[in-house]
């Protein structure tokens, strides 16, 4: 038997806006349900007729309307949906037609691989997995890798108050090295590095646990049914 839930959340998980805009809509009166103004936190079931702005927001087959997006992020566009405060956002870059937002972050220095969904339910199982989802970066630095370097960036090295965990690092040239992190501390990369004396010149993520980075950059592509499909089933996984 299908479970209610609150409002805000399943506003959020049908892809029609965040639980942020869904309680100050509930605020404002803008929201009915079955005819009725209701109160913050009241909970609906999918057959509930749900009105946004005098709009109906009809029984959905909900699959059908969510997109799964992946873009290869180029340097200098930044990973927020505020496209009154920040110009160069991730949002009008896409351009994409339905509403859609990040999944996590790429900084603004860095490119490569991130996801864009509506699907607020798949995005709460990924952050809440965080720690577990392996990503995949291309690193190049200001000066020679040396062996010390790399055992340095394996086995952890104190940043923002605490020691990364260990982790996977491969060097591929002499500038230039592999590193695949469960962690997502802001910027970690760029201050493991600087934590060991050497600067970033270019930073690429190039795989999201199985997804990975295989077109050109400043494009996006759909992701198939068999991505999709299989990534839910690591999720559901990592949640047991």
């Amino acid at each position: 038997m299908e479970k209610p839930i609150r409002i805000n959340k399943y506003l959020s998980q049908i892809g029609f806006c965040s639980r942020r805009k869904a309680d100050a809509l509930l605020e404002e009166g803008r929201i009915k349900v079955n005819g009725k103004i209701p109160e913050l936190g009241t909970k609906v079931l999918s057959s509930d007729q749900i009105e946004v702005n005098g709009k109906l927001i009809g029984e959905k087959d909900k699959e059908n309307e969510f997109v799964y997006l992946l873009l290869n992020k180029p340097r200098g566009i930044v990973c927020t949906t505020d496209q009154k405060r920040e110009k160069d956002n991730i949002i009008d870059f896409i351009n994409y037609p339905k509403r859609v937002f990040p999944v996590g972050r790429l900084d603004k220095m860095s490119e490569g691989l991130i996801m864009l969904t509506n699907d607020g339910e798949i995005v709460n199982k990924i952050l809440r997995a965080k720690n577990k989802n392996e990503k995949e970066y291309l690193v190049k630095v200001d000066q020679p890798i040396t062996a010390d370097f790399i055992h340095r960036m394996q086995n952890g090295v104190p940043i923002l108050g605490s020691i990364t965990k260990k982790c996977k690092v491969e060097q591929i040239s002499k500038v230039e090295f592999k590193i695949i992190l469960t962690q997502g501390l802001n910027r970690q990369i760029r201050r493991m590095c600087e934590a060991l004396g050497y600067q970033v010149r270019k930073l690429t993520r190039i795989r999201i646990m199985h997804l990975k980075l295989d077109f050109p950059q400043g494009t996006y592509r759909e992701m198939s049914k068999e991505e999709v499909d299989f990534l839910k089933s690591e999720l559901a996984s990592a949640e047991k």
